[in-house]
């Protein structure tokens, strides 16, 4: 009988081994995929914000436009 019980805690020691090597590779891998993911997110974000800065600078550039042609037309009126 105890032939049997020691087999039956090696296999527990066995299993619980590699379930416990399961989950940190697992985890391991989680962890480098959210890095990833991370790293495309701060890349995405510094996108935006680049755009909202050139939309900006259009705006003030548009406005500058109007400007300018409100003063050509101004001019082209006293002559």
């Amino acid at each position: 009988m105890e032939t049997e019980i020691v087999v039956a805690l090696i296999t527990l020691a066995g299993s619980a081994l590699g379930t416990f090597a399961g989950i940190v590779t697992s985890a391991r891998l989680m962890t480098y995929r959210i890095e990833q993911l991370e790293k495309k997110v701060d890349k995405h974000n510094t996108v935006i914000e680049r755009t909202f800065k050139l939309e900006e600078a259009q705006a003030v550039m548009q406005e500058q436009i109007k400007v300018a042609n409100h003063r050509i037309e101004d001019l082209e009126r006293e002559e």
